[in-house]
């Protein structure tokens, strides 16, 4: 007899299969003029990534992901209960030697983090971040299959190409596939804008500042990452009569107690940068104070909690000597079943996958089919090593240069990536289908959860290598 999460997954399988066989009854000849008519509204609608300073247009797979409400739902819980632990760092950091061994920062950063975190921050703690995930809508196993990757908990990309690439897909793709099956009915997710703005106004107003003027704090000049904070400024400006600008933290300055852009005092920023890449630039002899400013008066998302970012929170997460003094049952069996088992890489001895201790050199040298290595704090898919991908030659050579590195490596269960299938053109501007390696990013208020959908030929999914973006809608099993 099948449990109720497995019929749910067999209802995820028809209701995608359903989305399939429409796709798949469209004419080539209409899905050649579908797939130029999204790369046209890609580009029109700015869709794109900056690589050395030249525009890219992100590619849209055309075929939608369907995802179904009580899924969310799970997903929307699972998301929250962890992004509340990770709110949770700073004080861990502060009271406990071993997470503050596990989630080490530089003199610098930690002195950032003493400053700038007390009796506000611990009242208002505003995170707006991406949990970067696997899941298998249409699997039995569904709940199984979803695994967490890492965190990502400051200036997350996608705020302005999420909802653009489902609104292409909805706008282009959805009406053909009704006219091909009538009853079906997708809908968009919610829009990762509108839960951001949710969470700058409810912090404006917690601590006591007026909603007029927000800064998205960027590496403006950096001429490299998704490009979009000047459509993110005006559709803020346009629904909510905001003034958003966008600002590199050197141009702000402090006017009597009062954080300015020019001229002009911000009353939030919202911000696309790091403390090490403050510390960085304040050695070049820019002034970052009124960024220290806003932290203190705890007037940035994400807030200084940002700084413990690193793919090693999930060894705090998933270490019992962590887990069973800070987090209650119900928060362990999440972390247990949906948190990949994750370790710095170094000579010691640990908590093994099956919570037994052990060495964890020999272990990872024996495991190599089930492991992925990863710089600890890197983003952007930068250095991964995949176990199963390479020789164990390489292997071993992947392991010595990650326990040489200056900056610490993790060692991370390797997760089952769904695939899905999409139609390519080919050189030769022919059609013909091919599969995509997908992988989702989950952005988690209590207003609600949007979804970033990736997906690419490599095992390393993400736009900043390449990627492409597809669209996840919600529907039901029955259509309607």
């Amino acid at each position: 007899m099948l449990t109720p999460a497995e019929e749910l997954g067999l209802s995820g399988l028809r209701l995608a299969s359903r989305v399939r066989k429409a796709f798949y009854k469209i004419p080539e000849a209409r899905l050649l003029e579908l797939m130029a008519q999204i790369r046209e509204e890609a580009f029109r609608r700015h869709l794109i990534y900056l690589r050395d300073g030249e525009l890219d247009t992100i590619r849209v797979l055309p075929c939608p992901i369907t995802v179904l409400p009580d899924q969310l739902a799970y997903i929307h819980f699972v998301s929250l209960t962890i992004s509340s632990a990770l709110k949770r760092l700073p004080e861990l950091y502060m009271q406990d030697f071993g997470v503050r061994e596990a989630l080490r920062l530089s003199p610098g950063e930690e002195e950032w983090l003493w400053q700038c975190w007390g009796p506000s921050q611990r009242e208002n703690n505003p995170v707006f971040g991406r949990l970067d995930a696997m899941v298998d809508f249409i699997s039995p196993m569904w709940k199984d299959s979803l695994r967490f990757v890492e965190p990502n908990m400051s200036g997350i990309g996608g705020l302005h190409l999420v909802p653009t690439c489902e609104r292409i897909v909805h706008d282009v793709v959805l009406p053909v596939l009704e006219e091909v099956d009538p009853e079906l009915r997708l809908s968009l997710g919610q829009d990762v804008r509108e839960l951001l703005m949710q969470d700058v106004l409810e912090h404006l107003e917690a601590v006591g500042r007026p909603a007029q003027h927000v800064c998205f704090v960027e590496p403006k000049y950096a001429g490299y990452g998704p490009d979009e904070q000047e459509e993110l400024a005006q559709y803020f400006h346009a629904k909510y009569g905001l003034r958003i600008t966008h600002a590199d933290p050197a141009e702000l300055t402090l006017s009597k107690g009062e954080v300015c852009y020019g001229g002009e005092p911000i009353d939030l920023v919202y911000r696309d940068y790091s403390v090490l890449d403050l510390l960085e630039i304040e050695r070049e002899g820019k002034d970052v104070e009124p960024m220290r400013t806003m932290f203190r008066q705890n007037r940035i998302i994400s807030s200084i909690t940002a700084e413990l970012d690193q793919k090693s929170c999930w060894e705090v997460l998933t270490d019992p000597q962590f887990t069973l003094k800070y987090f209650n049952p119900d928060e362990r069996q999440v972390f247990r079943r949906h948190i990949l088992w994750t370790r710095i890489l170094s000579d010691r001895r640990v908590s093994l996958p099956d919570s037994q201790p052990g060495d964890l050199l020999p272990y990872v040298r024996r495991e190599q089919e089930s492991l992925v290595l990863k710089p600890n704090r890197a983003y952007g898919g930068d250095g991964v090593v995949i176990g199963p991908s390479i020789s164990a030659a390489e292997w071993e050579s992947a392991i010595e240069k990650a326990l040489a590195d200056r900056e610490r490596w993790v060692v991370q269960k390797l997760a089952s990536i769904p695939v899905s299938e999409f139609p390519v053109l080919d050189e030769e501007g022919k059609l013909h289908v091919e599969p995509f390696y997908a992988v989702m990013g989950f952005a988690a208020t209590k207003y609600g959860l949007a979804i970033l959908g990736r997906a690419s030929q490599k095992q390393v999914v993400n736009v900043a290598q390449r990627g492409g973006m597809c669209a996840v809608m919600t529907g039901h099993a029955g259509g309607k």
